[in-house]
């Protein structure tokens, strides 16, 4: 055979195949990353002409609803949102020259009829194409109430269904009108506030002494320690070879493990955490979900990891000051989506489930196309472990920093978190669950730049959001204002 002729065949097969690799990355493996990319304006352009499903809340409020403009071969839809801003960050927005955010971003499939190709494909030849309504598990009562209870500060509530993972409530301030965003989108973005920011599941803050209920669960799961161990709560003990204090200098000597959970004393559970070391407690961070992006359906680039952070996420391999992070100090840094998991965590007997916004897809003529069912993502630790945990962080409630949080007749689970910011500035914590016996609702509270502690600054916003989640109106507090504490 006639070697040029061979080299040549084979040039051309290279090139052939090169052709091949190219079109498919882009039509085939990287599809749907290149639909997603918010540069891209084709998938939007088409889907305009598209009439996009509508977004209820859980009560059936319309949170997400179509404008039509123009007729026949010029008819569009633009997107209206009723509620305005009350459900900005979770609802997101869907806009031709400002691309998507939040479940109009993550559930777009559903919502423009295009996630069952063949009906897709059916649609198309008829030129009757139309998303799929979305039910979400959102409740207009607790983000209002949430909302209230933030009061202008900047800052985050989540509130979960331990037993379903079904989000509730999310909220985050400041937020915006996504009705505004095709007309402000630029002044929204560049405003000091960041309105568009979501801070439940994207800011990143020091949990203060929350973080202690997951030292605390570690403990109780590994089998060292029980809620009456005893251990100092000596103030300026050594860890890590260098002194801790207590909150305020406070002095103690030996207490339980549940006193110290009530108390809050940071030297108590540094030398937990110290004594579980490194491998123990990133173990159960880990479980806890730390170290990855929530499971939530929302964009990923949306949502951020929690865990211990110097530039990156840092590992077991890394040096960590695992006393200070089991008070929730070191570089360690949460969202407020995560200390959530945390709390609905423990009220659900120990096990983690996946966070939902969704609840069900139905296709414009009725029927039910997709029920998004609750899923288990793991078992984080034993069930009398999270019974052992929950009558101590009773405890921080009915006596210690989260009385502010009591309910009349409703008893309530929570731990508080304060991390001082300097010059007088906290960062206020609170997670909680209720009712005791048995749970139906937990939450996470964090306030910025807060003059207070977490026991009087986010405790009562969690008891407000409870009272209107447990139809617990009325009932007022049982017990006295919070005195402060960690």
């Amino acid at each position: 055979m006639n070697r040029p002729i061979v080299h040549l065949f084979g040039l051309f097969t290279l090139l052939f195949a090169l052709l091949v690799g190219f079109t498919s990355r882009w039509s085939v493996f990287e599809a749907e990353s290149l639909e997603d990319e918010t540069a891209n304006r084709r998938p939007l352009l088409e889907q305009q002409r598209i009439p996009r499903g509508l977004i209820y809340a859980r009560d059936g409020t319309v949170m997400a609803k179509n404008e039509q403009l123009g007729n026949r071969q010029t008819r569009r839809f633009v997107r209206r949102y009723p509620t305005d801003s009350l459900f900005s960050h979770a609802v997101g927005y869907s806009f031709i020259d400002r691309g998507r955010a939040g479940l109009e971003q993550s559930r777009n499939d559903v919502l423009t009829g295009s996630g069952n190709e063949f009906a897709s494909l059916i649609d198309e030849l008829s030129g009757a194409q139309e998303g799929d309504s979305l039910r979400t598990t959102l409740d207009p009562e607790a983000q209002r109430a949430a909302i209230e209870g933030l009061g202008g500060r900047r800052g985050s509530v989540v509130a979960i269904e331990p037993e379903t993972g079904r989000i509730r409530a999310m909220a985050s301030l400041p937020d915006f009108d996504p009705n505004a965003v095709r007309e402000r989108f630029n002044d929204l973005n560049a405003d000091e506030d960041s309105p568009l920011f979501n801070r439940a599941t994207q800011a990143r803050y020091p949990p203060g002494s929350t973080f202690k209920v997951v030292t605390a669960a570690a403990a109780l799961d590994d089998g060292r320690y029980g809620p009456n161990t005893t251990v100092s709560g000596k103030n300026d003990k050594p860890i890590s070879g260098v002194p801790l204090e207590n909150f305020e200098g406070a002095q103690f000597g030996q207490v339980t493990l549940t006193e110290a959970l009530t108390k809050s004393i940071n030297t108590a559970w540094a030398e937990v955490g110290a004594d579980l070391g490194d491998s123990t407690m990133l173990r159960y961070m880990r479980r806890f979900g730390f170290g990855a992006e929530p499971p939530l359906d929302y964009p990923r680039s949306q949502l951020a990891a929690s865990g211990v952070f110097d530039e990156e996420l840092l590992d077991e391999d890394d040096p960590i000051d695992i006393g200070r992070v089991a008070i929730g100090q070191e570089r360690l840094q949460v969202t407020p989506l995560q200390m959530a998991m945390v709390a609905a965590t423990v009220a659900n007997n120990g096990a983690l489930m996946q966070p939902l916004f969704g609840e069900r897809a139905i296709a414009p003529d009725g029927r039910v196309t997709e029920r998004i069912r609750p899923d288990r993502v793991r078992r984080v630790i034993d069930a009398s472990a999270a019974r052992e945990l929950t009558g101590m962080m009773s405890s921080v409630v009915e006596e210690g920093s989260g009385t502010a949080a009591q309910l009349r007749g409703v008893r309530v689970a929570g731990k508080t978190g304060t991390a001082e910011r300097g010059a007088g500035v906290n960062q206020a914590w609170f997670i909680a669950f209720a009712p005791v016996e048995d749970p139906k609702i937990a939450l996470a509270v964090t306030v910025e730049q807060a003059s207070g502690t977490g026991g009087e600054v986010a405790a009562p916003i969690a008891r407000r959001v409870l009272e209107v989640i447990l139809d617990a109106k009325g009932r007022g507090s049982s017990g006295p204002a919070a005195s402060g504490g960690f």
